[in-house]
């Protein structure tokens, strides 16, 4: 797509409206969740901890990644083929 400044305005008041609305949607999306989670007996400080452990999760996954991606780099093979070494799933 064109960069915003080449676009006509109206056409970029549109893609906001659209990206609003499915932001919109989202969020009332995940409000259900959350209710439906809290309706099962979470509570929100629960719900709250596990979203801050998934996180620290994906942070130390991501920085994983990272290294056996240099590993993979400096040995000339590719990620996937040191996943076995170190008894990892492809989907890990």
């Amino acid at each position: 797509p064109a960069p915003a400044s080449c676009r006509p305005p109206e056409a970029t008041g549109e893609a906001l409206r659209r990206e609003i609305e499915e932001l919109r949607q989202k969020e009332l999306a995940l409000d259900q969740e959350i209710a439906q989670l809290m309706a099962e007996g979470y509570s929100l400080e629960e719900l709250e901890k596990h979203i801050a452990l998934l996180h620290e999760y994906n942070d130390i996954k991501d920085a994983g990644q990272m290294l056996l991606g240099k590993l993979a780099v400096i040995r000339g093979v590719t990620t996937k083929q040191l996943y076995p070494e170190y008894d990892l799933e492809l989907s890990d």
